[in-house]
This record gives structure tokens, sequence and C-alpha cells, in this order.
């Protein structure tokens, strides 16, 4: 009897700290991987053209996403030796963005550049996009770590992140300064 009761306490604390606030919305789950986030990128800057890009040795199979790229442009600078998002030694482990800015290459090989490119965060696809530049990913198995919300200076995301190397994921709340980039996030239970 005393267990029973034990559970009847618990049971509802539990199941509200695990859910999301009714004005929050569930993302979509193409929005689950980074490599279909790139077209809704809004640069800050004007750029001739930008590639976002996969250290590949065969330039075709490497491209992620193309903007419009002017017909007689050629890149001879080499890739870098480092990107974003690492995943592992060698080929196909990272990304890198390349943008023509005044007839001149500028690479973006890391997760703070890949945030100076991205500049404002205009839409809830740069918003997963700079919170994946954190370690935080869209988990579509939860709303807990796949719901969001839009507000004119703020974009806020449930998200979740491997803890330690392991395979336990934590959930957090994530808030986005929409004009500086900035996040705040706080561990969710």
């Amino acid at each position: 009897m005393k267990l029973v009761s034990i559970i009847t306490v618990l049971l509802p604390g539990l199941l509200l700290s695990q859910t999301v606030p009714a004005d929050f919305k569930k993302i979509p789950e193409i929005l689950d991987n980074p490599e279909l986030l790139y077209p809704f990128i809004i640069p800050d800057k004007k750029y001739e053209y930008w590639s976002v890009l996969r250290n590949n040795p065969d330039p075709d199979k490497g491209i992620i996403y193309e903007s419009q790229a002017p017909k007689n442009m050629t890149i001879n600078d080499p890739a870098p030796e480092k990107g974003f998002f690492q995943k592992c030694l060698g080929e196909d482990c990272f990304s890198y963005l390349i943008a023509c800015e005044n007839s001149r290459s500028r690479y973006f090989s890391n997760e703070q550049q890949l945030r100076d490119f991205i500049g404002f965060v205009d839409n809830l696809p740069e918003a997963i996009l700079t919170a994946n530049t954190y370690g935080y990913t869209v988990d579509m198995t939860s709303t807990m770590s796949s719901s969001y919300k839009i507000e004119d200076k703020h974009i806020s995301l449930y998200l979740s992140k491997i803890k330690n190397n392991s395979e336990v994921k934590e959930y957090f709340l994530i808030t986005i300064d929409r004009k500086t980039g900035k996040l705040k996030a706080s561990l969710k239970h």
C-alpha cells in the first residue's frame, strides 16, 4: 500500500517534468539531419557564391550544398585540414564551408566560423545548426529533444546531448539570441 502511495505521488511529477510547454511545436522530421539544413542558411554578408562540402577527394562526391555558382568559377585553394561536425579521421569525416567574397575564396572550417557565417539566426534550421555546433541534436523519439518556439528576439529549442561519451542522453532547453547567436542551455530532467 505504501508503494502505491509513493508511486501516485512521484508519477505525476515525473510525467510533468518530461513535457514541453504547450506553445512549443514539434520540429519537422526532415530537420534532424544537419546536411539538410544548409539550404536554409541566409548569411548576414552578401557572398557571390557559397558551398558546403565534405572532406572527400572527389569534388563531386564532397558537395553537400551549393548556392548559385558563377559559370566560370574555379577554386584553387586546398581544402582545410579540419572542419565542423568532425565524426572521424580520414575522408568524409567533417564538413566545411567555402564562400566567394569580392572574388576571393574564404573558408569556414570550425564550429565558431559556421556560427559567424550564419550570423543573425533567421529561421529554425539556422537555430538547429547553431545548436549542433555546441553538440546539441534533434532526437525525434522524444518531444524533450525535438520541440521549438520562435519569438522576435529568441528561438527556444528542446534538444538532447550525449552525456560524457556514453550512450546516455540528457535533455536541454536551449535559448538562442537571434541577433548574436549566443546560446544558453539548461538541463531538463
